[in-house]
């Protein structure tokens, strides 16, 4: 039986070797400019294809690096914040000790004179003065850390009406207290609208005249046919643009559109104007604003016991609420009821005191501290019922002899704290600080690996790529030589 045998012969048509060559030095090119890549960046994943997984995770590991970067900041500010509260409770404590020296002096009825006892106590007076000045003034930017309200916290019990609230140190001028947080309405903040516009149709099916009508800027065009509730859906399709929302309302015996601003506020204009008529009997609206909010909230401050702020604004949209202002700083937003409630109304609670610091970089990793108020009058006060450092009087016997007791209580309540600070600073802070640094550095290690390029072998691969797409072109170059061969076939 005869077989058949396959062949290759020569071909000049199609040049399968040069193919197979340029197919591998492709592959080739692909791979040194993936090196190039990872050796100028010094990173295994430059891109999403490169290791899909691996950047999942260094996104997530990079994410946790950077916070905990923020969070040994954030631990460094808090150690800054409590040297400084402890710096100035040091001059307190210092001062309080002058006082007891004073209080010791006057003691001493058998040699003291009225005169030297009028000197001792206008000292007091003096000493006194100082101790509120620095209760008053000691502060971490604008924050207050010795007078009692440093971590102000506003606490919403009625979330319908009031969304959020921020109130600092001071309210009305004067330190903030415990205390619920009252709001009341002086004028109600409305919505923009300019009311039903003048052409009257008898249902929602009517059609509106063609022709082109402008709404706060923006232009529209009625097409013959159209509808007002087509119209009316038109408008509504622009809202974003014109910040206004239409609706068919009743106007006497038929109904017409009203024109409604989704922000509250004078800063909120509607604008309507048209030529022929359309909506509005061919005439131009005139441009209507709304009113801004005007609301008083009521509080607790120091020393009066209570204190009122007006509050005004007209911004922000009405699913948002309304963000409202007073002139020393504080803000509240309140909702679309907030805006329609009238009565004085207790809306939350004002808690002042407790600092807190975010120590972690995951959230609810936080830390609070309390600083207490130090004015001469909250100190002293478990001593003799009734007294604080602010009523030493040394001008008698028995109020030498209480303002000793009332003095070393003061001087007690201030070691106290300025220990708790201290611990804080030293077994919690700085220990934290330590901690976190530990943390972000073994964390970058770890995505340091996944992520980092191993350079001795980017290198490695670098040099052998070079090579292969060497050796490519000079094959590449050769198989496009090997066609010529044919001619060798022809005789000359």
């Amino acid at each position: 039986m005869n077989r058949m045998e396959n062949t290759v012969g020569l071909r000049i048509n199609t040049n399968i070797p040069a193919m197979t060559a340029l197919r591998n030095l492709n592959i080739n090119d692909e791979q040194l400019q993936g090196v190039t890549t990872r050796l100028s960046t010094g990173l295994r994943i430059n891109t999403a294809g490169d290791d899909p997984a691996g950047l999942v995770i260094s996104e997530a590991l990079r994410a946790h690096i950077s916070g905990l970067g923020q969070a040994i900041k954030n631990t460094q500010d808090a150690v800054n914040m409590a040297k400084t509260a402890e710096g100035a409770l040091n001059e307190v404590s210092r001062l309080i000790l002058s006082l007891r020296s004073l209080a010791i002096h006057a003691a001493n009825t058998a040699v003291v004179d009225a005169t030297q006892l009028q000197a001792d106590q206008s000292q007091v007076r003096s000493v006194l003065q100082s101790i509120d000045r620095i209760a008053t003034h000691t502060s971490w930017g604008t924050k207050k850390l010795l007078n009692g309200s440093a971590g102000t916290t506003a606490g919403i019990t009625r979330t319908d009406l009031v969304n959020s609230m921020y109130i600092g140190g001071e309210f009305a001028g004067q330190p903030v207290a415990d205390g619920p947080i009252t709001i009341a309405q002086v004028t109600q903040a409305t919505q923009t609208t300019t009311g039903p516009l003048a052409t009257v149709f008898a249902d929602s099916t009517a059609l509106v005249n063609a022709g082109t009508f402008v709404l706060n800027g923006t232009t529209f065009t009625v097409q013959a046919g159209e509808s007002l509730a087509d119209v009316t859906a038109k408008i509504n399709e622009q809202t974003d643009t014109t910040g206004v929302t239409a609706s068919i309302v009743p106007n006497g015996a038929g109904f017409s559109i009203d024109l409604t601003s989704v922000k509250y506020g004078s800063n909120f204009p509607i604008s309507y104007l048209e030529t022929s008529d359309i909506l509005n009997g061919g005439a131009a609206a005139n441009p209507v604003a709304g009113t801004d909010a005007v609301y008083t909230v009521t509080t607790n401050v120091q020393p009066s016991g209570t204190a009122t702020e007006t509050f005004t604004g007209g911004q922000g949209a009405g699913v948002d609420g309304l963000t409202l202002t007073s002139s020393s700083g504080n803000k509240m937003v309140i909702s679309v009821a907030g805006n329609n409630n009238a009565a004085a109304t207790v809306v939350g609670q004002l808690s002042v005191g407790t600092m807190n610091f975010q120590i972690g970089a995951l959230a609810g990793q936080n830390v609070g501290f309390s600083i207490p108020s130090f004015f001469a009058k909250d100190m002293g006060t478990n001593a003799v019922p009734g007294k604080s450092l602010a009523d030493i009087d040394l001008t008698t016997s028995q109020g030498a002899q209480d303002a000793i007791r009332i003095i070393d209580d003061a001087v007690s309540g201030v070691s106290l704290l300025r220990g708790d600070l201290g611990s804080f600073q030293a077994n919690f802070l700085e220990s934290t600080t330590r901690s976190l640094s530990i943390a972000q550095e073994n964390m970058t290690a770890s995505e340091s690996t996944i992520r980092d390029a191993d350079v001795a072998k980017e290198m490695t691969d670098f040099t052998k790529v070079q090579i292969l797409r060497q050796s490519g072109m000079a094959v590449l170059a050769q198989a496009n030589q090997s066609a010529q061969s044919v001619l060798t076939l022809f005789g000359r």
